[in-house]
């Protein structure tokens, strides 16, 4: 593959031009979302690309609609999380060993596909089941998703073009190589580029995972492992099993060949999995890679010299966008004194102007908390 893959066009993938209320694209999208929302769907394990369905049944529902059922998901046990373990590491040694430029065509195919033909599938799930409106959910599950596999395949390329001096009559060469067991991979109800991206980064380094999403965040997730499965990925690389938390830990923790953890999530459970990992360290044939991120929230400083509205306007969209579910959302604000009155005037004239109510309505500013 050439120099710059990552740069190459994309035929036919051209940026959306609106998301104006009313606009084709818009039109395209609420009708994709009625769609959805009106048949029931069932949400499967992906254990070494099989769709494994159980008894255990848990209902799907929109928050901003939470009586109605839009399908049901599959919670499994620690059988399935045994067997998702196992079909990980039986995949590693073939993905490990298939050229880089091989694994970053998969993941470029699939941001192809998502910018694409599953452009407003993914918008409509997060739509339906995270209560992110039009353009939340085309900035996060669409357009940041896209980036994050693209970028990810320019990082990758440039550390692999990363090789040591040689000096004359001398070749030094460095072969990267995955890391020596599965990566597990915990993700977060509120973002669904960051769900796919936490098992995507890895597994396109030749990780193999064991993805366990949020269970708030199904049916994003299951629109996830349909867009890998159409960009090529092989069975067994990225296995999503759902199950119950402390149990799974223990299983997975516990594992002889646990060799990495990417993960984002509240900062108690960081601490509790790291401590974890640190007293179960004998039982690991290698030293696990930690990667986590954790909640936070902002803050915003303004100048004397700011222009008032333009504050205002980052005060009201970074506390209140997607109802202030994000660890960037601003939750304190230091103001100068000669134009306070005014951006406190003018934040409180754009929240009383916020609509609230369905993702189904674009001018719908507010939506519903997750759960």
């Amino acid at each position: 593959m050439p120099k710059g893959i990552y740069s190459m066009p994309y035929p036919g993938n051209e940026p959306v031009n609106s998301f104006e209320p009313g606009s084709t694209e818009v039109i395209n999208l609420i009708k994709k979302y009625k769609e959805m929302n009106t048949k029931e769907i069932e949400v499967p394990l992906y254990i070494n690309g099989k769709e494994i369905l159980t008894d255990n049944k848990v209902n799907i529902n929109p928050p901003h609609d939470n009586k109605h059922i839009i399908g049901k998901f599959n919670m499994g046990n620690e059988s399935h999380v045994k067997l998702a373990i196992e079909s990980a590491l039986n995949a590693r040694e073939k993905w490990a060993d298939l050229p880089w430029e091989h694994r970053a065509s998969i993941f470029l195919k699939a941001a192809d596909l998502l910018a694409g033909p599953f452009r407003d599938e993914m918008n409509a799930a997060t739509m339906l089941c995270q209560s992110k409106n039009v353009f939340q959910a085309e900035i996060d599950s669409v357009c940041e998703l896209i980036d994050f596999l693209r970028f990810n395949v320019a990082y990758m390329q440039q550390i692999y073009d990363e090789q040591p001096d040689s000096s004359e009559g001398v070749l030094n060469r460095l072969e990267y190589r995955p890391l020596e067991g599965f990566v597990f991979a915990i993700t977060p109800f509120n973002f669904t580029a960051i769900a796919a991206n936490l098992c995507a980064a890895p597994a396109m380094m030749g990780n193999v995972v064991v993805w366990k999403p949020a269970e708030s965040q199904m049916y994003s997730a299951n629109v996830i492992m349909k867009l890998f499965k159409a960009a090529g990925l092989p069975d067994g690389v990225i296995n999503m099993v759902v199950a119950d938390g402390p149990k799974t830990g223990d299983i997975v923790f516990s594992h002889k060949d646990f060799a990495g953890l990417h993960f984002t999530g509240s900062t108690g459970v960081f601490k509790q999995i790291w401590k974890t990992i640190g007293n179960n360290i004998d039982k690991y044939i290698t030293y696990p890679r930690i990667v986590g991120e954790t909640g936070g929230k902002d803050f915003i400083v303004a100048h004397k010299s700011a222009n008032y509205e333009e504050v205002s306007t980052g005060i009201s969209r970074g506390a209140f966008e997607f109802q202030g579910q994000k660890c960037s959302a601003t939750s304190r604000v230091y103001l100068p004194s000669n134009i306070a009155d005014k951006i406190i005037n003018k934040t409180i004239e754009d929240v009383n102007s916020f609509k609230m109510g369905s993702t189904e309505d674009p001018s719908n500013f507010i939506n519903a908390v997750i759960s």
